[in-house]
This record gives structure tokens, sequence and C-alpha cells, in this order.
């Protein structure tokens, strides 16, 4: 039984299949609209760094084959054949999307999906439909990632433009169209004629190969009436997103009917003064305007000519890397200063207070009092803060003053911490108050938080922390210390060769921590001092 997606989720292909030959299957279809479906492969920044691994109707295969594309079948728009253990390594992810060819936006769509083939068998599903967008004209609908194991998500993320504007957005070229004569690569017949012999026949519904589809149903459904990308090439469309409207950056635009560069003068100018778009910056300036003084830029208003901007560059697809991460687990790390929580009704959580920065769907925050959940107050334990607790269902954004935010995942485990760098956590966690043994600090002990159970804790730091292994003699400023292994033991001890003089302040900071412990123990230290 296929397992069903929502936009967002993402689960290991080995948790779906043992296999790593697949057949995956769009289907998508609108009235009138006709679609392009195309497979990027990228590298480790996601970028199109080799344009032989855009698989589309022009280049219907990688150079050796990993990635196919099929063609419509088994009620599918269109089709390819992943085998993942054959992709080379400078690719880390597969994104396959869906273009609109023409006019029309993604809010007509049909409802349509995206599926995952193994061994004949429909082992994964993502479901999408019209009313998740609403004017984008291209849709990325799903990836297939590695990290440490190839992985599926569940995108579902739309922007303006077409197919040109999705092939820059991962830093392809777009080259200057052909003649329409030279544009088609595939006769238009039946997309079954052009399906590999290991696909599914397109009459009788004979059993699928060990890695593709399973067999088209008898009745065939309404949707395939939809134009699918499996006939020739579209021809230029007139409208000013063609890719011949924008100018590469490093060349010169020249409006139509203009005459050739170099032999014009602005009116008024005196032929052979005006510098032409490319000439050294600083030679040119207009009539009345101040030269420019040898050494410095040249005044405004010189005959630089800016290239015009691409229809494409709007403000849905400049703002596409800042989109918001698919949902992983409980926790997401939005980026490196803010983490996402995944709020269900029976599974609240607990947060600093004022940590929340935005949230959707239908939560409530409640104080939950000062210090430590009530068991010691800041004034006692130096330890003390204010939290929140957050119930309901849907998700909410955490962050503190632009720290760097870690999820420490605790399966049964134990982690210590201090209360200074905990950001959220899970309210299933146990958690406990204690007071590390020694010298004591300046007006009180030194107290931490321990952490226990199954659960995410949040910690954050002002910047990039550093994980020390806990040797014979490892010695830590209480200010800077986040958290430490529960196999550690902390004492404090008053450093008697560094003093004051080893400490930003000369106030009460000649105290820190000495950590013991046996091999495999660690320490987390931030660099700053609170």
């Amino acid at each position: 039984m296929a397992r069903e997606f929502q936009r967002g989720h993402k689960a290991k292909i080995s948790d779906l299949t043992a296999g790593t030959d697949l057949y995956v299957g769009v289907q998508i279809s609108g009235p009138g609209l006709t679609f392009d479906i195309s497979c990027f492969g990228l590298d480790a920044e996601e970028r199109l760094s080799d344009d032989r691994y855009f698989i589309f109707f022009n280049q219907p295969k990688s150079p050796e084959d990993s990635i196919q594309l099929l063609g419509a079948q088994s009620g599918d728009t269109e089709s390819f054949r992943v085998t993942l253990d054959r992709i080379p390594s400078q690719i880390q992810k597969l994104s396959f999307t869906a273009t609109i060819d023409g006019g029309g936006q993604m809010s007509q769509i049909a409802p349509g999906y995206l599926r995952i083939v193994a061994g004949g068998e429909e082992v994964a599903r993502y479901s999408f439909d019209g009313a998740e967008f609403s004017t984008e004209r291209a849709v990325m609908l799903g990836d297939l990632y590695l990290k440490d194991v190839w992985r599926f998500a569940a995108v579902g993320q739309g922007f303006d433009g077409g197919l040109d504007a999705l092939l820059k957005n991962f830093g392809g070229e777009v080259a200057e169209e052909e003649e329409p004569e030279a544009a088609p690569q595939q006769p238009a017949v039946p997309a079954q004629s052009q399906a590999p012999a290991f696909a599914p026949p397109a009459q009788a519904p004979a059993p699928a190969p060990s890695f593709g589809a399973p067999p088209a149903p008898a009745a065939a459904p309404s949707v395939h009436t939809a134009p699918t990308v499996a006939g020739p090439a579209p021809s230029a469309p007139a409208a000013p997103t063609s890719p011949q409207s924008f100018t590469p950056p490093g060349q010169t635009f020249t409006p139509p009917g203009a005459p050739p560069a170099g032999r014009y003068a602005p009116p008024g100018v005196p032929a052979g003064q005006f510098t032409p778009p490319g000439a050294v910056a600083g030679q040119f300036a207009p009539p009345g305007a101040p030269g420019a003084v040898p050494g410095q830029a040249q005044p405004f208003g010189g005959g630089t000519q800016l290239a015009p901007v691409p229809p494409e560059a709007n403000v849905r697809v400049v703002l596409t890397k800042y989109a918001e991460a698919p949902v992983g687990d409980r926790w997401t790390e939005q980026n490196t200063n803010l983490v996402r929580a995944t709020l269900t009704k029976d599974a609240p959580i607990l947060a600093k207070q004022g940590s929340m920065v935005a949230y959707q769907g239908d939560i409530d925050f409640a104080h939950k009092g000062s210090g430590l959940l009530g068991k010691l107050t800041g004034a006692l334990t130096g330890q003390g803060m204010s939290l929140m607790r957050c119930t309901g269902n849907g998700e909410v954004f955490l962050a503190d003053e632009a720290s760097r935010v870690f999820v420490i995942r605790l399966q049964g485990e134990q982690i210590y911490t201090s209360a200074q760098g905990v950001l959220a956590f899970d309210e299933t966690l146990e958690t406990e108050v204690r007071r590390i043994e020694g010298a004591g600090l300046p007006g009180g002990g030194f107290f931490s938080m321990l952490f226990s159970g199954t659960g995410a804790v949040v910690v954050k730091t002002r910047g990039v922390p550093v994980v020390l292994p806990v040797g014979a003699a490892t010695y830590v400023d209480g200010n800077a210390v986040i958290a430490w292994s529960a196999g550690a033991q902390a004492v404090t001890t008053t450093s008697l060769r560094l003093r004051r003089s080893g400490y930003a302040r000369q106030t009460t900071e000649a105290v820190n921590l000495q950590f013991r412990g046996a091999p495999g123990n660690f320490v987390v230290v931030q660099p700053f001092e609170v």
C-alpha cells in the first residue's frame, strides 16, 4: 500500500522500498493547459552545474542512463526511470517539476499526484490540486535527494514564471530558441509508442516491469484528454517572457530599431564626445556636468546603459531561496537562526517567553511561570528562565536575538544544559535542576538542567560553537558552556593561573568548570560570554 505524503513531508527511500530502480510518475492536467514535466539533476549547492542532467522533452536521458524520460503511460502524464545506484556522486538532488506551456496558472489544475513505484508496487504518493496555488506557472513537485542516504520529499512549491524561469532558478542558462522546424525532437504520435520495451504496453494490461508502474486501468480517466509534453517542443511564445527579451549579464541591450552601438549620440551632444557602453568609466560626462576627478568614480548621469530587468526577476522568484523549509519531523531547522515546531493538540512544547516570531494555525500561548518549571527561582540558581506553553494544531517559529539554533533529539538519553542556552523543548521530556559541586560562583552556586527521555531540546548559541572531547583536564568558562554529555562530571573550580586576567570582565568571572569523564564524553562551548 502506498504511503501518502503531504506537502513538506519526507522519508528515507529505504523506509519505502529496498530497491534502487524506481519509477516516478506525474499526473497533472487542467482545462486547456499544456504542461512541460522535467527533472533537474542538481549538485550539492542545488545548482544545475551540468546541463546534461536537465532531463526534459528535448534531452530524454542522462549520460549514463541513470535518469530516463519514459513518456506518458499507466495513467501518468509523464514518467521517469531513476536508478539511484547509478547516479554520479556530483548529483545530490533530483527535482521533479511541472511548468505551464503557454497561458494559464497553477490554480486551474485538477487534482493530480507524483508517485514512486518500485518492483511494480506503488510505495509513495503525493497528491495536490489547484487550491494549493494561485498565479504560479511553475511548481516543484517533489525531490529525491542524498543526505547520507537517498530520501524523498514532497515539495509542492510554486512560483511565477515558466520553464525558462525555473531553469534560471537552478542556475542554468537559457539558450536562444531555434527555428520552429528545428525544435521538434519527438514525432507527434501516441506517447506509448515512444516508451522503452520495458514500459507497460499501451493496450493489454500486462504485468509491470520490476521497477515500473502498475498496469493502466481498463477505462482511461478523463484527464487523459489534456495535452501532455509528449508532443513537439513548444514554439516561441509572443509574451514578453520570451528568452529573447532577457539580456545576459555583461552584454549590452539595444532597443528595437536603434542604430548600432557607438554611432548614437544624445541630442545636443557633439559627435565624437559620447562614449558608448563598455568604455572606461569616468571618461564621459554629459554637457554641463562636473568632470570626474582622477581616481574617483564617474559622476552621476554617465553614459553607462543599464540592462533591462528580466521579467522573471519578480518577487516570487527572488524570494524562492527564503521559502519555508520542507517539514521534517516535529522540529525543523528553518535556517541557522530559526527553528519551526509542528504542534498537535496532544503534544505541547515549552519555549522561552518572547521567542515566538511567527505561527500558523490554531496555537495558544500560556505563561508557564518564572524559574525553571517552578522548581527553583532565578534568584536562587542563577539559571532561571521564563517559559511559555505552546499548544494547539499548527506551526510556530522560534528564535532569540538571531542566535544560532540547534535541535538535539534524545532517544531515551540524557543531556545537561545551562538554562541560558535553552530555547525550547518537548514537554514530554523529564527535567531536573542540579547543583554543580565545588567552590561555587560568587553570589550563589552554579546550577544546570538535566533533560531525560525521548524528545527534542533546542539549544541556542552566540556564534558557531565548538564541541570539545572531555579529557583529563578540560576547563570551560561557566558563562560560555552550553551543554555537556550526561556521563561527564562537572565541578566548579577557581583558576589560580589565569586569575581574573583570563576573562573578558574583571568582576565575577574568576570561576570556571572542570569536566572529567570517560572517552566519548563532550562539552559544547559558545564563542561568547553571557
